[in-house]
């Protein structure tokens, strides 16, 4: 296991380049010969207290998109437990790999690079990454969540994501047309996996027109059946008429190439890192007159899921209350944003750093 912690500027574009820009406290590369594990760990802030965020699998590229990736999830993950009100800071991993590759071995390997950091990171389940696969990693350490009901965990928890990004979506949708009701808008929804499929759940019983994406064609035929959704091809969804875009897939969907395309009034989703330049797309999408709801404030409902799980005080009542919550803080960074002037985004990521400022009594540089 290599550990890289930033002590001095260096040139950009290199590793240390880039988490002196973000300012990471921690890079972790773990690396395993016998099962194939090769996994990063992204330890951004840690003022609130331990880093918690969850781990996904990816066939990434190039390994730099795979630092890339971590280093701007577990900084979101920053801002996202800090919007939350919760006492976590920031912290992502990622496995290099197919998801084929799983096994036993494979995820107790890397249960054992998680706990030798101590408590610092406390992982959870993300893209590719299941509740059955926490078993496996908490076999090995104690910092982890997401673990199934008959372990004693909070079991899966993407419906509570779905749920803080519907309310987080109301509420953008307040700001945009006088009124939270969503019957008769039409949606677009990007990605009909685990948090995307529960959200639509929330959109159906509202009456919403729902429109569906995925590159997994077996998954659209079954939500179409199920719910009456219309299946869009992938390629065009950005193209389509709707009032809400629901990005719920990977990252990065609003950037130079879509943003133009994008014919909507509102983009509220559950996916990370939605803008692939947050702060050039942020100002773009203000410009045209599209409220955003940044991603990392309406999709904190999985993190304060496991958080509670985490510190032993889980009760599902009061956990969906807490989500609830999300519309509230939306609303407030939306009125911020118009007030002040700047993108949602910027916003969102000022709230965040008051109350780490605030309770660390440190000024951040990031």
């Amino acid at each position: 296991m290599l550990e890289i912690k930033t002590t001095e500027t260096v040139r950009e574009g290199s590793i240390f380049g880039q988490i002196s820009t973000m300012d990471h406290e921690q890079l972790v590369v773990c690396h395993d010969q016998a099962t194939g594990l090769k996994a990063l760990i992204g330890i951004h802030n840690t003022t609130l207290g331990p880093a918690l965020g969850g781990t996904r699998m990816w066939p990434y590229a190039t390994e730099e998109e795979a630092i890339t990736d971590v280093l701007r999830l577990s900084r979101g993950m920053t801002f996202k437990n800090s919007l939350a009100g919760l006492n976590l800071g920031g912290g992502k991993a990622v496995i290099i790999g197919d998801p084929k590759l799983k096994n036993e071995a494979f995820l107790r390997r890397f249960g054992r690079f998680v706990e030798s950091l101590g408590g610092r990171y406390v992982t959870a389940e993300d893209v590719n990454m299941k509740t059955s696969d926490m078993e496996y990693i908490a076999m090995e350490t104690r910092h982890v969540t997401g673990l199934p009901q008959i372990k004693g965990g909070a079991g899966d928890p993407s419906p509570v994501t779905a749920y803080g990004v519907y309310m987080g979506m109301k509420a953008a949708a307040k700001k945009a047309f006088g009124s939270d009701s969503l019957t008769g808008k039409k949606i677009g929804v990007q990605g009909v996996g685990q948090v995307g499929k529960y959200l639509i759940e929330y959109l159906v019983k509202e009456g919403a027109e729902i429109l569906i994406t995925d590159i997994f064609e077996d998954k659209l035929k079954e939500i179409a059946k199920s719910t009456g959704a219309t299946v869009v091809d992938p390629n065009v969804i950005y193209d389509m008429q709707m009032d809400i875009y629901a990005p719920c897939a990977l990252g990065a969907t609003i950037n130079d190439q879509t943003i133009d395309r994008l014919k909507c009034k509102v983009i509220a989703g559950g996916a990370n890192n939605q803008l692939k330049d947050e702060a050039k797309h942020g100002q773009i999408l203000m410009s045209k007159g599209i409220i955003y709801a940044p991603d990392f404030l309406i999709n904190a409902g999985g993190v304060i899921n496991v958080g509670a799980e985490y510190y032993g005080d889980y009760h599902k009542e009061i956990v969906f209350a807490q989500t609830e919550k999300i519309y509230d803080t939306c609303l407030s960074i939306l009125d911020k944003s118009e007030k002040e002037n700047i993108p949602a985004q910027e916003a969102a990521i000022q709230a965040a750093k008051a109350r780490i400022e605030a309770i660390g009594r440190v000024k951040l540089p990031f």
